[in-house]
């Protein structure tokens, strides 16, 4: 047998039982990271599988591209509204919090382990990062539901993070090893690792977007391995510039998943796996690493670290920035709570191994143990956390059913789904009265887990998920007739600025239940009625009849029949220069 052979087998097994103890994370109330780090230990030397594994090379090869991985599926699944809301809190968390913690972790470092004060500070920068990885992972399967401005800002502020930490990292072992001064090089460092980062993200995301959409591959297959090796080019590029690999695949990542391509939804299930098995591995091999025993000799000194990062540096890098964003009392308190450190620390604690600083293999031991214990206790308590300070909201309606089009480079159509709220314009109406654009059809329905078919009889209730084919331009006009009855303005502004084409056998007062837009005239007369009563037949295409602010225009004809009218608001100026053809 090869050695080939014996790793693909240990590897298989090893995975397994990671998927499995996912499957147990629930029951014991442990996270799944640190199920993940157990499989590896129990694994590992001085484990029952006795396997020996001491490459911290490997290790923080496979850790880098299985975070990379995970980043660019976290990104993929990050609305852009997300970002916009709470970029400035994040990025703040994600900068100065880090600086923050990593000082004031690093002075009790310093005292506790007896180090020099860059090194303790270097230890601080170490664990100075929540985890991406662990809290999408802890996010995700804990079963709670957190507001959106909260979650996205400990989801944005994890992603987005270790940029500042492996800066950290890095600048403080170039002068401890390499002799760095402080000052203008870090600067430089800093503003290279940011800079390049994020403009390699950006420039990467747009071109995969441009370029997914306009190549024709023989199989869908392709498309997904396309997608990721783009997200990987990001990280290389960026990385060989000198440049944050790991922030550039996360904005790569948002481009591409707020942009519209083929195959889109099979790719994001294709990523979510992907990001799995990343997590499984990183964390698996990560625990091969360690030897449970060396953890034995710092306990204690890890222990007071630990506490002093959750309950003392955490809190007082956190606070100050929520409380100048608005962020209350129980928000703050949670966001400070919910700190958890992951693969990231132990990944940057493999670089003092690898710069050959003296003390490494005391950093590393003492930054694992933190791990454990911030994993362990933060993350198994955060739904109790969350429940007690009132900030668990019902779960978010998803639908029973899927659609995807394959072919948005070749047709001009999309596919939108609407979840229909208790204030929604047609709740409680029939289908045939929610007054459509022209030529937008509703695809399918789907009720709790039924499918129903869509008919005009259909009677829509709160809950309801619509599946909607329509054409870009169409797509202002539907997201009216499906919003609240309380619309915003700005939406119904778009009817001023363009025309709602509909057919002619709309009635009035579905035109007004739809769009709020009053025309004067009996709600059960149809709009073709009213503009033979209004003007004399016979009729052409062109006619204009104008009520009040509201202009109906004939845009086509079948023999006498008005098919389709146009509608809009217009201004007094606007109605002196009409004239009926």
């Amino acid at each position: 047998m090869f050695v080939i052979d014996n790793i693909i087998l240990v590897s298989a097994i090893l995975i397994l039982f990671g998927v499995i103890s996912s499957k147990l994370s629930a029951r014991v109330g442990l996270p799944v990271l640190v199920l993940f780090l157990l499989v590896g230990m129990l694994a590992g030397e001085d484990g029952i599988a006795g396997i020996s594994f001491d490459n911290a090379e490997a290790a923080h090869a496979l850790g880098t591209l299985a975070l990379a991985i995970i980043l660019f599926d976290g990104g993929l699944q990050t609305p852009i509204s997300s970002i916009k809301q709470v970029w400035k809190p994040a990025s703040a968390l994600a900068t100065v919090g880090v600086l923050l913690t990593a000082v004031i972790t690093g002075a009790v470092a310093t005292y506790i382990l007896d180090l020099p004060v860059l090194q303790g500070i270097l230890l601080g920068a170490i664990v100075g990062s929540t985890d991406a990885a662990a809290v999408f992972a802890l996010l995700r399967s804990a079963g709670i539901h957190l507001n959106k401005k909260l979650k996205s800002t400990l989801e944005i502020e994890s992603a987005s993070n270790d940029p500042m930490a492996i800066f950290l990292t890095v600048g403080l072992l170039e002068v401890l090893v390499n002799k760095m001064t402080f000052g203008g090089d870090l600067l430089l460092l800093f503003v290279q690792q940011m800079g390049v980062g994020a403009l390699c993200g950006v420039l990467i995301g747009k071109l995969a977007t441009w370029f997914i959409n306009r190549i024709k591959l023989n199989t869908s297959g392709l498309y997904l391995v396309m997608v990721t090796a783009f997200g990987l080019l990001s990280f290389g590029l960026s990385a060989s510039l000198g440049g944050s690999g790991f922030l550039a695949v996360f904005i790569t990542g948002v481009i591409l998943g707020n942009s519209e391509f083929v195959y889109k939804r099979s790719i994001f299930l294709f990523h979510d796996g992907l990001a799995w098995l990343g997590q499984i591995t990183m964390f698996v091999v990560l625990g091969l690493l360690i030897n449970p025993s060396s953890l034995l000799d710092v306990w204690l000194e890890g222990l007071f670290i630990a506490f002093a990062l959750i309950f003392i540096a955490r809190p007082l890098a956190v606070a100050p920035i929520l409380k100048l964003f608005g962020f209350n009392n129980r928000e703050t308190m949670f966001v400070s709570w919910v700190g958890l450190r992951g693969s990231v620390p132990i990944i940057l604690a493999i670089f003092p191994l690898l710069f050959g600083l003296p003390g490494a293999e005391l950093i590393f031991n003492v930054v694992f143990f933190v791990v454990l214990i911030s994993a362990t206790l933060q993350g198994a308590s955060m739904p109790w956390i969350a429940k007690k300070l009132g900030l668990v909201e019902p779960p978010p309606v998803v639908a029973a059913a899927k659609l995807e089009i394959t072919a948005l480079n070749e047709i001009d159509i999309e596919i939108v789904e609407y979840t229909l709220s208790d204030a929604s314009r047609v709740v409680g109406r029939r289908l045939s009265r929610a007054a459509l654009p022209e030529s937008v059809v509703v695809a399918m329905i789907t009720r709790g887990s039924s499918t129903i078919p869509p008919r005009g009889s259909t009677v829509l209730k709160s809950q309801d998920h619509l599946f909607v084919v329509l054409k870009p331009y169409n797509r202002p006009f539907v997201d009216l007739v499906f919003a609240a009855t309380d619309a915003t303005h700005q939406q119904e502004n778009h009817l001023a600025k363009n025309e709602l084409r509909v057919k002619g056998v709309t009635l009035v007062g579905d035109i007004f239940y739809s769009y709020n837009m009053k025309i004067e005239a009996p709600e059960k007369l149809s709009l073709e009625e009213l503009i033979n009563q209004k003007l004399t037949p016979p009729l052409c295409k062109g006619a204009i009849v104008v009520i009040n602010n509201v202009q109906l225009r004939v845009i086509t004809m079948v023999n006498t029949r008005i098919v389709t009218i146009g509608l809009k608001y217009i201004n007094p100026k606007e109605q002196e220069l009409i004239v009926n053809p």
